[in-house]
């Protein structure tokens, strides 16, 4: 099949409809969802599958290091506050990192729920603009709110907290992104990383962490932000349908190193959790699981976004009653019918990649064109002559997935 890019202000024109076609196909297509909030864009580092990345060479040394044969335990402490766009905002009185924090002010209930202890981090998640509100050591005392250290985090956005500041966890990252909820366990799905801690960390940082917490230089010692994941061959079959469903999520999006503490801690939500599920997990020990190479996936030093960066630009398809399409060559792919068509095979398709289709008719008009079997909820494509109809879909690993209705006859 031959193949020529196209170069003209229609094309520009259609690029430009598709870049608002793929902000909404984000949105349905992000990973964790909390109050109508996408926790970040559906292409950040939290929520990239790794199960397909090679392994650390240092895995060995950081499994050592964090402690083997060492059980996961899940400490479901880290409440979540939920607030509305006109929560009104309260000033922070004393911040003890002030020159690594954001001093707010803050959207904080008049009584927020916060986490028992120490660490007592206080999440608040703002509704309209989705925006989190983190603080580390919160404490009210005589009418007036004091933190450790603080840090506020457009959900919105990939952008990373300055380099080198910590946030309310010592690796520098958002805490709530990582919380493993008992309700999206019951969904039947986990699709972003959690977070955990190990007893001790190297003076280091990798991304997408910004700071580190250890005066340790050993090169055996994990650097905040490492990402550990359940091992492959790991049996989830005599495990309990909410056991395996976070299990496998431990297998395809792993877990972020970031803070110190107790060996393979994974920290929830105070939710409902059955006390058998908490107790069966711990049968789960530290050796199953591996430290992955995720340094492929990083574009920018300052940004989540996760790579590889998805094809660009348009291609057109030179008609042929059979077509072969090669998703890796471009984001839209513009077919003009000359006669019925049959679109037999598509190829390099990368999972969760954003594609456009646009079929055209000629002068004549009232060509058919049929799908493969495997692009689910695809349209008929309409039959005006001149006529073009347009839908997006995005790519899972057995096809294409319609994303939204198709537009006809345009």
């Amino acid at each position: 099949m031959g193949n020529k890019k196209m170069r003209s202000e229609s094309a520009a024109r259609l690029l430009a409809a598709v870049a608002l076609l793929s902000l909404g196909a984000g949105a349905v297509w992000g990973q964790a969802i909390i109050a109508g909030c996408q926790v970040f864009p559906a292409n950040n580092v939290w929520n990239k599958r790794i199960d397909a990345l090679p392994v650390h060479t240092r895995s060995q040394d950081y499994i050592r290091a964090a402690g083997l044969g060492k059980k996961v335990v899940i400490d479901a402490s880290v409440p979540i506050n939920v607030v509305g766009p006109d929560q009104p905002m309260v000033p922070i009185a004393k911040i003890a990192e002030l020159d690594e924090s954001d001093p707010g002010p803050y959207p904080i209930p008049e009584t927020p729920l916060i986490e028992p202890g120490g660490d007592a981090h206080l999440l608040i998640l703002q509704t309209g603009s989705c925006r989190l509100y983190e603080m580390y050591g919160a404490k009210r005392e005589a009418g007036q709110w004091t933190a450790g250290s603080t840090a506020i985090f457009d959900l919105t956005s990939n952008r990373l907290r300055p380099d080198s500041w910590t946030s309310t966890d010592a690796a520098g990252m958002p805490v709530l992104p990582g919380l493993l909820r008992y309700a999206e366990v019951q969904s039947g799905e986990i699709r972003h990383a959690l977070r955990m801690t190990v007893p001790k960390t190297q003076r280091a940082y990798v991304w997408p962490a910004r700071h580190w917490a250890s005066k340790n230089e050993s090169p055996t010692l994990p650097p905040m932000g490492t990402r550990f994941r359940l091992k492959r061959d790991v049996d989830l079959s005599g495990f309990s349908r909410d056991a395996q469903v976070i299990l496998l999520g431990m297998k395809r999006y792993g877990l972020f190193v970031t803070d110190n503490g107790l060996p393979f801690n994974v920290i929830g939500a105070p939710d409902q959790w059955p006390d058998a599920l908490l107790s069966e997990l711990n049968q789960i020990k530290s050796d199953s699981f591996e430290a992955v190479d995720e340094s492929e996936l990083q574009i920018s030093a300052n940004s989540g976004q996760a790579g590889p960066l998805p094809p660009s630009g348009v291609l057109q398809v030179d008609y042929a009653s059979n077509l072969s399409v090669d998703l890796s060559q471009a984001a839209v792919f513009v077919i003009v019918l000359k006669g019925d068509a049959t679109l037999t095979s598509l190829q390099g398709a990368t999972p969760g990649q954003q594609v456009v289709f646009q079929i055209c008719q000629d002068a004549a008009g009232n060509h058919k064109f049929a799908w493969p079997a495997g692009v689910l909820g695809a349209m008929t494509v309409g039959a005006a002559a001149g006529k073009c109809s347009t839908q997006s879909f995005v790519a899972t690993a057995g096809g294409l997935y319609a994303t939204a209705p198709g537009a006809l006859n345009q």
